[in-house]
């Protein structure tokens, strides 16, 4: 039997300290629900209004906005609205402006060598040269009037996902810049690092998002395995020494307090995991419409709060939204994150102890090095002993008792693993630890075949077709290249065929899109080649940064042979 409990220290599960917005997104927030009554919902993006910035001081526009004409129901009319936004406001994005890399060039020396095929490597070229597209700075406006804005002042260039997204993200980063090693672009892959380092300066942890309405949440933490991916190429020895006291603060962040879960056994043995979880108890400003109409249905305050908290802590898992972490598929209100222990995150928070101890090394603390490492083994036993279903050949998810607070202690159950197939559940693989047990790649590899997620052209995230864009029939770029990477990892002739396999089919669908649109998609139909993704909260996004990443890390693996047909089979 094991017991579970939470490592809340000074937080309560409900009550804890919540990180406020700023008065400019406060406003922007109530533009935002006015805007929706007034334009109504076709083609209404509720975050386009909290990216806006002011053209003058925001009492000004308060006074402003306060004066307009009002119906009897207090609308606004389209005409008078429109007029105020186009008065007051710069567009949305407007205050990232493009930024030339410094590093790039239209055909880099040693371009993807094994890419055979003139059809495709001309296709690879024009990918790699997206990379110009979707390089932006921050403007001079931010940094002299941080208030006339939601962006947050960066160090240096960044490179957007493209689209709604007009910021930098985090965990969209780690894709890019695979993508920008491919590209021989160091430098601008080091800038992006350098932002990210600059979150955990000023707040203790990486932002989901360049935004001041993501101050309050991260993303999958993949910082580390970044900076790491630049140092194989680059041997930057001063890029790892200032990244290694803030890879120890993010460590902290990831490891206490909420974040932290500690599951003991029977025989007293204690397993320590990490959990997402949002100080916040109101809508997220960038979805605030959508946010308040689920929760309508949901008539206590508390359990509105509760709904609330549930919703931004799944977007720090960057799965937003799945039926993952739902405990009825079909109601989106019963999201339960907080009380989800997911394999993927402690996949990475075990990258980054394995990626610390090698920095450690690097930079002569041995003694931080083989602490992490230790650390490392410890999350790896803790991974096989709460996550692995030996029956099934995957590592689920755990979920806490419903109703259960996690002061309580539980008993642990099988039952309380989630049962569902998700591509998640194969994440581990990813790490060399797991990947380097051939018998394990056998079982998880046969697991994987046999389990309906590879479909026809990738890998489905879930077999759940609920609507939302992390369920199927949708397949992502991140997913199908760590499952790619940890099969051709393992040195198995059989799980790398396997590998190349899935490879060539996702790399065929992203160029049958590309001709058939123009454009680099955030998601893919797994189903149908050349078809991008759906569902969701937003309507299906181009540009796009870790899609174009991972196409060209993926070619620059595997190559393309001069007779291998590129159009759909």
């Amino acid at each position: 039997m094991n017991i579970v409990n939470a490592s809340l220290e000074t937080w309560s599960a409900d009550t804890g300290p919540v990180i406020p917005t700023t008065p400019l997104v406060n406003f922007l927030q109530t533009l935002q629900e006015t805007s929706l009554k007034t334009f109504g919902p076709k083609n209404f993006d509720p975050k386009m209004y909290v990216d806006l910035s002011l053209k003058s001081n925001l009492s000004t526009t308060l006074d402003a906005f306060d004066k307009l004409p009002r119906y009897a129901n207090g609308a606004i009319s389209v005409l008078d609205l429109s007029k105020f936004i186009d008065d007051y406001f710069e567009g949305a994005g407007d205050d990232l402006v493009y930024a030339d890399p410094p590093d790039f060039v239209p055909a880099p020396d040693g371009f993807l060598p094994k890419v055979e095929n003139s059809q495709v490597r001309a296709w690879a070229l024009e990918v790699h040269s997206l990379w110009k597209n979707l390089s932006r700075k921050v403007s001079d406006s931010v940094l002299n009037r941080p208030e006339f804005h939601t962006l947050l002042p960066l160090p240096g260039p960044v490179v957007i996902p493209g689209s709604r997204f007009k910021e930098v993200y985090y965990w969209d980063s780690y894709w890019v810049i695979r993508g920008l090693m491919a590209s021989k672009m160091y430098a601008t892959a080091k800038s992006i690092v350098t932002n990210l380092i600059s979150f955990i300066d000023t707040y203790g942890h990486v932002l989901s998002g360049s935004r001041a309405y993501y101050t309050s949440r991260s993303q999958p933490p993949l910082l580390s395995a970044m900076i790491h991916e630049i140092y194989k190429r680059t041997g930057d020895l001063e890029l790892v020494r200032k990244a290694l006291p803030a890879l120890l603060k993010e460590y902290q962040f990831w490891n206490t307090g909420i974040h932290s879960v500690t599951i003991q056994d029977s025989q007293a043995s204690s397993h320590k995991l990490s959990r997402y979880y949002v100080m916040w108890t109101k809508p997220r400003p960038e979805s605030a419409t959508i946010d308040k109409a689920f929760a309508s249905k949901i008539l206590n305050d508390s359990e509105k709060q509760h709904f609330y908290r549930e919703v931004a802590s799944t977007t720090e898992s960057g799965w937003d939204f799945s039926t993952r972490w739902m405990r009825n598929t079909s109601d989106i209100t019963t999201l339960s994150t907080t009380s989800i222990l997911p394999v993927d995150l402690n996949v990475f928070v075990l990258r980054m102890e394995l990626d610390i101890a090698f920095f450690a090394k690097v930079v002569g603390d041995n003694k931080t090095a083989e602490s992490f490492l230790e650390a490392s083994q410890t999350r790896k036993w803790a991974i096989n002993s709460v996550f692995w279903n030996e029956e099934k050949g995957q590592w689920l998810d755990y979920w806490f008792d419903n109703g259960a607070t996690l002061e309580e202690c539980q008993a642990w159950q099988a039952s309380n693993q989630n049962h569902n197939a998700y591509a998640s559940n194969y994440l581990p693989l990813w790490i060399d630890l797991f990947n380097s047990d051939t018998c394990l790649v056998k079982k998880v590899k046969k697991s994987l075949e046999s389990s309906g997620l590879v479909c026809a052209v990738g890998i489905a995230t879930s077999l759940i077709n609920s609507g939302n864009q992390w369920d199927y029939p949708n397949g992502w770029a991140p997913l199908q290249h760590m499952i790619i990477e940890g099969l051709l990892r393992s040195g198995s002739e059989e799980a790398r065929a396997m590998a190349e396999d899935i490879a060539v089919r996702w790399i065929r669908t992203n160029y049958v899109a590309y001709k058939k649109t123009g454009a680099m998609h955030e998601k893919y139909n797994v189903e149908k080649c050349g078809d991008f993704g759906g569902g969701g909260e937003y309507i299906p996004q181009t540009g796009f940064g870790w899609s174009n990443g991972v196409v060209l890390a993926l070619l620059e693996e595997f190559g393309w042979p001069r007779d291998l047909k590129i159009d759909c089979q």
